[in-house]
């Protein structure tokens, strides 16, 4: 597998003007929603603007066929910073359509605004939200998983480790978490020959600061999940390109959780980019139908 299927789009991607600031990011974003959101597979139902808690809303998926749906928690990523429910709606209906799982697909509210913790709050009382109200949409709260992509997967992982002595999750997907806020910016030159045109270090470098404006540091085990203990993790399916910044992240958290004994997947594409699952790839594909494979297996 290569590059070529995506190569134009890349090169464009890298051509483009660097944008310097939070806001000319969510603009970059706005224009980009058509794109992200070219196909999307039919589902059952569409619920948007449900409420969730003060301040957050979710766009519930439902698949098609007889409830009850096991669920998935779906936490887009955008460096805590960008993006929504609305920029990840074809993937989470991927995910809904893949897995025939009702899919609560989280916004979140974003830094700088709201910098950490409260992302990160509002994705934990979005878990407890779901538990309570997933029979609603015909979900059953005891067949749970959660998931996300980038600053999503980071969420992910610190929901369950928060979550970790009241809500048992049925499994993780994280699809190229950025894990380690610290090794974010150490080791961005590691791994790709060139800079990434999805997730320039510049723009890396703005949604980090936003999100660590309050003040966190990144050995925070919250901010940075895979300095938390992970021995109570459930099984994990971890997707990552071999050319994104963040690669090295995801191979360390699968290292860490097969160290302690935990159930860990992992699928690494040689050449793929930061973001490839929503980019017109084979791998995008391939990806996401391993990520169906693998939220089938865990919620029966």
């Amino acid at each position: 597998m290569s590059r070529a299927a995506i190569q134009g789009l890349l090169e464009m991607l890298g051509a483009a003007p660097r944008p310097g600031s939070i806001a000319e990011l969510r603009a970059i974003i706005d224009v980009a929603l058509p794109f992200l959101n070219a196909n999307p597979p039919e589902v059952g139902q569409v619920h948007e603007g449900v409420a969730v808690s003060d301040g957050v809303q979710a766009r519930v998926l439902v698949p098609r066929g007889t409830p009850p749906f096991p669920v998935l928690i779906y936490l887009h990523g955008g460096g805590w910073s960008i993006g929504s429910s609305a920029s990840h709606h074809q993937l989470a209906c991927q995910l809904c359509a893949g897995a025939g799982a009702v899919v609560v697909n989280v916004d979140y509210r974003l830094a700088p605004e709201h910098p950490f913790p409260t992302p990160l709050d509002d994705c934990i009382a979005a878990a407890r939200w779901t538990r309570a109200n997933a029979a609603r949409w015909g979900g059953d709260p005891e067949r749970v998983t959660i998931g996300g992509d980038s600053a999503g997967a980071n969420l992910s992982v610190a929901v369950v480790n928060d979550l970790r002595h009241e809500m048992r999750f049925r499994g993780a997907l994280l699809f190229y978490g950025a894990f380690d806020l610290l090794a974010c910016r150490r080791d961005y030159d590691r791994w790709a020959p060139v800079e990434d045109p999805v997730l320039p270090r510049h723009s890396m470098d703005l949604m980090i600061d936003a999100y660590l404006g309050g003040g966190a540091s990144t050995d925070d085990p919250r901010v940075s999940p895979i300095r938390a203990d992970l021995s109570h993790f459930p099984p994990a399916c971890v997707v990552c390109g071999g050319w994104d910044p963040l690669f090295g992240e995801s191979r360390a958290l699968a290292e860490k959780l097969a160290a302690a004994g935990r159930v860990v997947s992992t699928h690494w594409y040689e050449e793929m980019p930061h973001g490839f699952v929503q980019l017109p790839a084979p791998e995008a594909d391939e990806a996401l139908a391993l990520a169906g494979t693998f939220l089938r297996r865990v919620l029966g």
